[in-house]
């Protein structure tokens, strides 16, 4: 007759032996596989580094691009240039009346009119525009003295000592394209003050999204650079001016990442913030469970840029079409240190927590899954023994 306790010898060993199967039902990979698994020869490889002073380093000197470092904080010219598409109006003086512009003296007591507004006219795709007396004249590429200027040379001789004066109503060519998520999208003149780039945004009636939701990309000379809302706002050097023809997009795109494993919350988790550490991300998922979890298997995935990806492997193999590399950071959270550095490395939208099960924690599935099996063969020792 096998007793109960020959019984529960015999489950143990069996728990033992079954602990590492593959078939057991888990949330995820263990710390041993996940480590093994970015050495195996399979068709997805990946560097693991564990976190410490170094990596902490590599991270922090990989900054994004800020509008400063990428266009600079030059100021506008002092002087705005008429270019093709721009309003003109035009305003002619003359020294007496009875002139070409000016209307004669109705009575010895009046002088006349001695002044005429031409009316509006956008300059041409051939880059002047119409004066009456002076023909065409080339605008395109001037400042408004300059201009007026040409025109007065052009009527020497034929107006009474003419003075020219010339506005700019609707300057098409000296504004900033703003579009997106902001109350009013449109083409803002600047002036010759100079707007930064809050300036024109306000002008269009502000962002509609929550500012930490919220990115501004920037398009000027065939380049675009893209930066969190909350960085012009806290970093003033990137709050730059304007130019003209500036493309400025207001992007909402809410930043999260997504939370696996023996985490007390598995979903995919909004930041919230204008940005969050590993520490926060962390504490967003619930923390460790503490009845599951393996303190030394905190992992946090992510694509990481090529250069990047040397530093932390150098002799990883990377594809010559490789532009991302995937990168796994193993924290070690019984490490009191690992507290410290989780401070200072920064959560980035769509990355991956991963929390793996404590080895122990797979045995406890098998002893479970053999206590239920084993159930009646227990029962019916006991009623065989008398009890």
């Amino acid at each position: 007759m096998i007793s109960s306790g020959q019984i529960w010898a015999g489950i143990v060993l069996a728990a033992i032996g079954l602990a590492g199967c593959s078939a057991l039902p888990s949330s995820g990979p263990t710390s041993v596989e996940v480590t093994t698994a970015s050495t195996s020869e399979t068709s997805i490889r990946y560097i693991l580094r564990d976190v410490n002073e170094e990596v902490v380093s590599i991270l922090s000197s990989s900054r994004a691009r800020s509008f400063n470092e990428s266009f600079g904080d030059r100021r506008p010219a002092p002087s705005q240039r008429i270019g093709i598409g721009d309003t003109i109006l035009v305003t002619i003086w003359e020294a007496a009346a009875g002139g070409l512009f000016s209307s004669p003296a109705i009575d010895r007591n009046s002088t006349g009119a001695r002044s005429a507004v031409i009316p509006e006219q956008v300059v041409a795709r051939d880059g002047s525009i119409t004066v009456p007396y002076a023909g065409r004249v080339a605008v395109a590429g001037l400042t408004t003295p300059e201009v007026e200027r040409r025109i007065v040379e052009r009527l020497t001789g034929k107006a009474i000592e003419p003075q020219v004066l010339v506005t700019v109503p609707r300057g098409m060519s000296n504004a900033v394209t703003i579009l997106g998520e902001v109350t009013n999208g449109a083409r803002v003149p600047l002036s010759v003050r100079g707007e930064r780039i809050l300036d024109v945004l306000a002008t269009a009636g502000g962002i509609r999204a929550p500012a930490h939701e919220t990115f501004v990309s920037l398009q000027r000379g065939g380049r675009s650079v893209t930066v969190p809302l909350q960085r012009l706002i806290k970093n003033p050097a990137d709050n730059i001016f304007a130019h003209p023809s500036d493309v400025l997009t207001v992007i909402r795109d809410p930043q999260t990442f997504s939370a696996f494993g023996a985490a007390g919350r598995n979903a995919v988790v909004p930041f919230d913030a204008a940005g969050i550490t590993l520490e926060q991300a962390l504490a967003k998922a619930g923390g460790l469970l503490d009845f599951r979890s393996d303190p030394e298997g905190v992992f946090l995935l992510r694509f990481e840029s090529v250069s990047i990806a040397r530093q932390l492997d150098p002799n990883f193999a990377m594809a010559a079409h490789d532009t991302r590399v995937p990168v796994v950071y193993r924290v070690n959270m019984r490490d009191p240190r690992s507290y410290f550095l989780a401070q200072k490395i920064d959560i980035r939208n769509r990355d991956m927590l991963y929390i793996a099960n404590a080895p122990l924690n797979e045995i406890q599935k098998v002893l479970a899954l053999f206590n239920t099996a084993a159930q009646p063969a227990l029962t019916a020792s006991a009623l065989a023994n008398g009890f």
